[in-house]
Protein backbone atom coordinates (compact mmCIF):
# COMPACT_ATOMS: atom_id res chain seq x y z
CA UNK A 1 0.00 0.00 0.00
CA UNK A 2 1.23 3.45 -0.73
CA UNK A 3 2.32 5.88 1.66
CA UNK A 4 1.75 9.68 0.43
CA UNK A 5 1.51 12.88 1.99
CA UNK A 6 -0.22 16.14 1.33
CA UNK A 7 2.17 19.33 1.69
CA UNK A 8 -0.55 21.62 1.01
CA UNK A 9 -0.02 24.20 -2.43
CA UNK A 10 -0.48 21.58 -5.04
CA UNK A 11 2.43 19.50 -3.60
CA UNK A 12 2.49 16.13 -2.52
CA UNK A 13 4.86 12.88 -1.99
CA UNK A 14 4.65 9.44 -2.10
CA UNK A 15 6.95 6.77 -0.38
CA UNK A 16 9.07 4.56 -3.20
CA UNK A 17 10.31 1.70 -1.11
CA UNK A 18 14.49 1.28 -2.03
CA UNK A 19 14.80 -2.98 -1.55
CA UNK A 20 17.31 -3.98 0.89
CA UNK A 21 18.53 -0.52 1.79
CA UNK A 22 18.76 1.22 5.49
CA UNK A 23 17.14 4.28 3.71
CA UNK A 24 14.02 2.39 3.48
CA UNK A 25 12.03 4.80 0.76
CA UNK A 26 12.67 7.94 -1.19
CA UNK A 27 9.93 10.89 -1.10
CA UNK A 28 9.32 11.24 -4.62
CA UNK A 29 7.13 14.57 -4.66
CA UNK A 30 4.09 14.87 -7.49
CA UNK A 31 3.83 18.72 -8.04
CA UNK A 32 0.60 20.03 -9.52
CA UNK A 33 1.15 22.35 -12.77
CA UNK A 34 -1.17 24.07 -15.25
CA UNK A 35 -0.01 20.68 -17.75
CA UNK A 36 -0.51 17.56 -15.07
CA UNK A 37 1.66 16.63 -12.34
CA UNK A 38 5.58 17.17 -12.74
CA UNK A 39 7.34 14.37 -10.33
CA UNK A 40 10.35 15.83 -8.70
CA UNK A 41 12.91 12.36 -8.28
CA UNK A 42 10.99 8.78 -9.22
CA UNK A 43 12.45 5.96 -7.14
CA UNK A 44 14.58 2.52 -7.47
CA UNK A 45 14.01 0.71 -10.52
CA UNK A 46 12.22 -2.44 -8.76
CA UNK A 47 8.84 -4.01 -9.76
CA UNK A 48 7.72 -3.24 -6.03
CA UNK A 49 9.14 -0.31 -6.32
CA UNK A 50 7.13 0.96 -9.39
CA UNK A 51 3.54 -0.92 -8.08
CA UNK A 52 4.07 1.61 -5.01
CA UNK A 53 4.66 4.37 -7.58
CA UNK A 54 1.94 4.09 -9.56
CA UNK A 55 -0.55 3.31 -6.66
CA UNK A 56 0.84 6.66 -4.99
CA UNK A 57 0.09 8.69 -7.66
CA UNK A 58 -3.51 7.10 -8.34
CA UNK A 59 -4.09 7.64 -4.12
CA UNK A 60 -2.93 11.61 -5.11
CA UNK A 61 -5.22 12.06 -7.91
CA UNK A 62 -3.30 11.40 -10.95
CA UNK A 63 -1.55 8.61 -12.95
CA UNK A 64 1.05 7.93 -14.42
CA UNK A 65 0.20 8.46 -17.59
CA UNK A 66 -0.73 12.26 -16.70
CA UNK A 67 3.28 12.86 -15.94
CA UNK A 68 3.95 15.63 -17.44
CA UNK A 69 7.53 16.10 -16.41
CA UNK A 70 9.88 14.85 -14.07
CA UNK A 71 13.03 16.60 -12.81
CA UNK A 72 15.72 14.31 -11.50
CA UNK A 73 17.84 15.97 -8.75
CA UNK A 74 20.75 13.68 -9.02
CA UNK A 75 21.64 10.71 -11.34
CA UNK A 76 21.53 8.29 -8.50
CA UNK A 77 19.77 4.75 -8.90
CA UNK A 78 17.11 5.26 -6.03
CA UNK A 79 16.07 8.96 -7.26
CA UNK A 80 16.60 8.45 -11.44
CA UNK A 81 15.78 4.72 -11.60
CA UNK A 82 12.64 4.79 -12.72
CA UNK A 83 12.37 7.72 -15.08
CA UNK A 84 12.44 5.45 -18.31
CA UNK A 85 9.39 3.85 -17.17
CA UNK A 86 7.23 6.94 -16.00
CA UNK A 87 8.83 8.54 -19.31
CA UNK A 88 7.62 5.35 -21.44
CA UNK A 89 3.98 5.29 -19.42
CA UNK A 90 3.24 9.26 -19.77
CA UNK A 91 5.59 10.76 -22.97
CA UNK A 92 6.76 12.84 -19.71
CA UNK A 93 10.01 14.87 -20.33
CA UNK A 94 12.81 13.75 -17.90
CA UNK A 95 15.49 16.79 -16.69
CA UNK A 96 18.73 16.79 -14.79
CA UNK A 97 21.70 18.76 -14.88
CA UNK A 98 24.58 18.68 -17.16
CA UNK A 99 27.39 17.13 -15.16
CA UNK A 100 24.83 14.12 -13.75
CA UNK A 101 23.75 13.97 -17.65
CA UNK A 102 27.88 13.56 -18.48
CA UNK A 103 27.75 10.29 -15.77
CA UNK A 104 24.38 8.84 -17.18
CA UNK A 105 25.81 8.97 -20.56
CA UNK A 106 29.31 7.20 -19.51
CA UNK A 107 27.61 4.90 -17.32
CA UNK A 108 25.64 3.52 -20.89
CA UNK A 109 28.38 3.89 -22.69
CA UNK A 110 31.01 2.16 -20.62
CA UNK A 111 31.20 -1.99 -20.50
CA UNK A 112 31.24 -3.09 -17.08
CA UNK A 113 34.44 -4.89 -17.77
CA UNK A 114 36.14 -1.62 -17.61
CA UNK A 115 34.17 0.02 -14.63
CA UNK A 116 35.55 -3.25 -12.53
CA UNK A 117 38.97 -2.94 -13.74
CA UNK A 118 38.83 0.46 -12.93
CA UNK A 119 37.35 0.03 -9.61
CA UNK A 120 39.93 -2.73 -8.79
CA UNK A 121 42.48 -0.27 -9.35
CA UNK A 122 41.24 2.69 -7.41
CA UNK A 123 40.81 0.66 -4.64
CA UNK A 124 44.52 -1.26 -4.68
CA UNK A 125 45.84 2.40 -5.32
CA UNK A 126 44.10 3.58 -1.73
CA UNK A 127 45.72 0.42 0.02
CA UNK A 128 42.57 -2.04 -0.33
CA UNK A 129 43.57 -5.55 0.90
CA UNK A 130 43.50 -8.27 -1.93
CA UNK A 131 41.08 -9.84 -0.35
CA UNK A 132 38.48 -6.98 -0.94
CA UNK A 133 39.73 -6.32 -4.40
CA UNK A 134 39.57 -9.80 -5.90
CA UNK A 135 35.83 -9.89 -6.19
CA UNK A 136 36.08 -7.23 -8.48
CA UNK A 137 38.15 -9.75 -10.83
CA UNK A 138 35.36 -12.60 -10.77
CA UNK A 139 33.12 -13.47 -13.46
CA UNK A 140 30.39 -12.71 -11.27
CA UNK A 141 31.09 -9.31 -10.81
CA UNK A 142 30.39 -8.61 -14.11
CA UNK A 143 27.13 -7.88 -13.76
CA UNK A 144 26.24 -4.20 -11.90
CA UNK A 145 23.27 -2.18 -11.43
CA UNK A 146 22.26 1.19 -12.62
CA UNK A 147 24.21 0.94 -16.02
CA UNK A 148 21.19 1.75 -18.13
CA UNK A 149 19.89 4.57 -16.72
CA UNK A 150 17.65 7.21 -18.88
CA UNK A 151 19.04 9.81 -20.73
CA UNK A 152 17.71 12.82 -19.87
CA UNK A 153 15.86 14.77 -22.78
CA UNK A 154 16.20 18.16 -21.14
CA UNK A 155 18.74 19.81 -18.95
CA UNK A 156 18.40 21.41 -15.83
CA UNK A 157 19.95 24.83 -16.06
CA UNK A 158 21.39 26.31 -12.61
CA UNK A 159 19.37 30.01 -11.75
CA UNK A 160 16.74 29.90 -14.46
CA UNK A 161 12.99 28.20 -13.57
CA UNK A 162 12.08 25.52 -14.96
CA UNK A 163 9.33 24.54 -17.28
CA UNK A 164 6.52 24.55 -14.89
CA UNK A 165 4.04 25.93 -16.50
CA UNK A 166 1.96 27.95 -13.18
CA UNK A 167 4.60 27.39 -11.02
CA UNK A 168 7.90 29.12 -9.84
CA UNK A 169 10.03 26.11 -9.39
CA UNK A 170 13.69 27.56 -9.86
CA UNK A 171 17.28 24.94 -10.04
CA UNK A 172 20.04 25.74 -7.60
CA UNK A 173 23.02 24.09 -8.35
CA UNK A 174 24.51 22.42 -5.55
CA UNK A 175 27.53 19.95 -6.03
CA UNK A 176 28.71 17.33 -3.25
CA UNK A 177 26.89 14.39 -3.19
CA UNK A 178 27.35 14.07 -6.88
CA UNK A 179 28.91 16.46 -9.46
CA UNK A 180 25.37 17.49 -10.97
CA UNK A 181 23.13 17.80 -7.84
CA UNK A 182 20.34 20.21 -7.86
CA UNK A 183 18.36 21.54 -5.13
CA UNK A 184 14.91 22.90 -6.82
CA UNK A 185 13.45 26.33 -4.56
CA UNK A 186 9.66 26.49 -5.00
CA UNK A 187 9.34 30.31 -4.89
CA UNK A 188 5.94 30.67 -3.53
CA UNK A 189 4.72 31.79 -0.72
CA UNK A 190 4.54 28.76 1.95
CA UNK A 191 0.63 27.20 2.64
CA UNK A 192 1.15 28.06 5.76
CA UNK A 193 2.59 31.00 6.00
CA UNK A 194 5.88 30.20 7.68
CA UNK A 195 8.27 32.60 7.99
CA UNK A 196 11.16 32.26 5.19
CA UNK A 197 11.52 32.40 1.19
CA UNK A 198 9.25 29.71 -0.10
CA UNK A 199 10.28 25.78 -0.06
CA UNK A 200 13.16 23.41 -1.16
CA UNK A 201 13.37 20.51 -3.11
CA UNK A 202 16.71 19.19 -1.35
CA UNK A 203 17.23 15.92 -2.86
CA UNK A 204 20.31 14.21 -0.63
CA UNK A 205 22.18 17.60 -0.33
CA UNK A 206 20.38 18.42 3.36
CA UNK A 207 18.81 15.69 5.22
CA UNK A 208 16.91 16.44 8.56
CA UNK A 209 19.69 13.45 10.17
CA UNK A 210 21.63 12.27 7.91
CA UNK A 211 24.88 13.47 6.25
CA UNK A 212 25.22 12.41 2.97
CA UNK A 213 27.74 10.64 1.60
CA UNK A 214 30.67 13.07 -0.03
CA UNK A 215 33.10 10.24 -2.29
CA UNK A 216 34.85 10.93 -5.24
CA UNK A 217 33.62 12.03 -8.64
CA UNK A 218 34.69 8.81 -10.24
CA UNK A 219 35.32 8.77 -14.22
CA UNK A 220 37.40 6.22 -15.44
CA UNK A 221 38.77 8.38 -19.07
CA UNK A 222 39.58 12.04 -16.65
CA UNK A 223 42.10 11.85 -14.07
CA UNK A 224 41.14 15.80 -12.94
CA UNK A 225 41.62 15.97 -9.08
CA UNK A 226 38.32 17.34 -7.81
CA UNK A 227 37.49 18.35 -4.31
CA UNK A 228 33.98 17.18 -3.71
CA UNK A 229 34.08 18.13 -0.25
CA UNK A 230 34.74 21.34 -0.95
CA UNK A 231 32.21 21.79 -3.46
CA UNK A 232 29.55 20.10 -0.68
CA UNK A 233 30.56 22.61 1.70
CA UNK A 234 30.48 25.81 -0.31
CA UNK A 235 26.81 25.03 -1.60
CA UNK A 236 25.38 24.01 1.96
CA UNK A 237 26.32 27.54 2.50
CA UNK A 238 24.62 29.03 -0.48
CA UNK A 239 21.68 27.10 1.00
CA UNK A 240 21.87 28.46 3.95
CA UNK A 241 21.90 31.79 2.82
CA UNK A 242 18.46 31.25 0.84
CA UNK A 243 16.79 30.46 3.84
CA UNK A 244 13.73 28.35 2.98
CA UNK A 245 10.82 28.34 5.28
CA UNK A 246 10.74 24.59 5.04
CA UNK A 247 12.83 22.01 3.11
CA UNK A 248 10.81 18.63 1.26
CA UNK A 249 13.91 16.21 1.26
CA UNK A 250 14.29 13.15 -0.62
CA UNK A 251 14.39 10.83 2.05
CA UNK A 252 13.27 11.09 5.73
CA UNK A 253 10.84 13.65 6.82
CA UNK A 254 10.19 17.47 5.67
CA UNK A 255 11.85 19.79 8.33
CA UNK A 256 12.35 24.09 8.97
CA UNK A 257 15.05 25.95 10.16
CA UNK A 258 17.37 25.39 7.19
CA UNK A 259 20.33 27.54 8.94
CA UNK A 260 20.73 25.40 11.82
CA UNK A 261 21.11 22.37 9.77
CA UNK A 262 23.29 23.95 7.43
CA UNK A 263 25.73 25.11 10.49
CA UNK A 264 25.35 21.17 12.18
CA UNK A 265 26.88 19.82 8.67
CA UNK A 266 29.22 22.29 8.50
CA UNK A 267 30.29 22.08 12.02
CA UNK A 268 30.49 18.26 11.47
CA UNK A 269 32.35 18.22 8.88
CA UNK A 270 35.02 20.59 10.20
CA UNK A 271 35.52 18.22 13.18
CA UNK A 272 35.51 15.19 11.44
CA UNK A 273 39.06 16.68 9.18
CA UNK A 274 40.05 17.74 12.67
CA UNK A 275 39.92 14.44 13.81
CA UNK A 276 41.04 12.67 10.40
CA UNK A 277 44.30 15.24 10.95
CA UNK A 278 45.21 13.92 14.50
CA UNK A 279 44.94 10.17 13.07
CA UNK A 280 47.72 11.50 10.36
CA UNK A 281 50.12 11.99 12.96
CA UNK A 282 51.56 8.75 11.36
CA UNK A 283 51.11 8.26 7.28
CA UNK A 284 48.14 6.57 6.42
CA UNK A 285 46.56 5.54 3.20
CA UNK A 286 42.75 5.84 2.72
CA UNK A 287 42.01 2.35 3.31
CA UNK A 288 43.83 2.37 6.54
CA UNK A 289 42.37 5.82 6.79
CA UNK A 290 38.49 4.53 6.47
CA UNK A 291 39.11 1.80 9.10
CA UNK A 292 40.29 4.03 12.08
CA UNK A 293 37.22 7.08 10.83
CA UNK A 294 34.41 7.04 13.15
CA UNK A 295 31.26 5.22 11.20
CA UNK A 296 27.74 4.36 12.79
CA UNK A 297 29.51 1.31 13.38
CA UNK A 298 32.74 -0.81 14.12
CA UNK A 299 34.44 -1.25 10.58
CA UNK A 300 34.34 -5.06 11.16
CA UNK A 301 30.43 -4.81 10.64
CA UNK A 302 30.75 -2.44 8.02
CA UNK A 303 29.87 -5.02 5.05
CA UNK A 304 31.93 -5.45 1.36
CA UNK A 305 29.88 -2.77 -0.44
CA UNK A 306 29.58 0.19 2.34
CA UNK A 307 33.61 -0.53 2.79
CA UNK A 308 34.21 1.03 -0.74
CA UNK A 309 31.89 4.01 0.20
CA UNK A 310 33.44 4.51 3.54
CA UNK A 311 37.56 4.68 1.46
CA UNK A 312 35.80 7.29 -0.78
CA UNK A 313 34.68 9.38 1.55
CA UNK A 314 37.98 8.86 3.54
CA UNK A 315 39.18 10.16 -0.14
CA UNK A 316 37.04 12.88 -0.46
CA UNK A 317 38.23 14.23 3.40
CA UNK A 318 42.04 13.83 2.02
CA UNK A 319 41.53 15.60 -0.99
CA UNK A 320 40.15 18.36 1.35
CA UNK A 321 43.02 18.62 4.07
CA UNK A 322 45.84 18.17 0.96
CA UNK A 323 43.89 21.41 -0.85
CA UNK A 324 44.14 23.15 2.39
CA UNK A 325 47.59 22.68 2.73
CA UNK A 326 46.70 20.48 5.56
CA UNK A 327 48.31 16.98 4.92
CA UNK A 328 50.14 15.15 2.30
CA UNK A 329 51.32 12.65 0.33
CA UNK A 330 54.38 10.59 1.54
CA UNK A 331 57.01 10.81 -1.60
CA UNK A 332 57.64 7.25 -2.87
CA UNK A 333 54.82 5.80 -1.00
CA UNK A 334 53.02 3.06 -2.44
CA UNK A 335 50.26 2.56 -2.16
CA UNK A 336 50.05 6.45 -1.25
CA UNK A 337 50.28 7.58 2.40
CA UNK A 338 48.75 11.00 3.63
CA UNK A 339 50.34 12.46 6.60
CA UNK A 340 49.54 15.84 8.16
CA UNK A 341 51.55 18.92 7.34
Amino acid sequence: MAVTFDHGGGVRSVRVPIPDNPLGHTLVYVVDTDRGPVLIDTGWDDPGSWDTLVAGLAACGTAVGEVHGVVITHHHPDHHGLSARVRAASGAWVALHAADAAIVRRARETRPERWLSYMAAKLTAAGAPEEHVAPLRSPRARSLPGLSPALPDREIVPGELLDLPGRRLRAIWTPGHTPGHVCLHLEEEHPARLPGHGRLFSGDHLLPEITPHIGLYEDPDDATVTDPLGDYLDSLERIGRLTPAEILPAHQHPFTDAPARVRALLDHHQSRLSNLLALLAAPLTPWQLAERMDWNRPWSDIPYGSRTIAVSEAESHLRRLVKQGRAEPVPGSEPVAYVAV
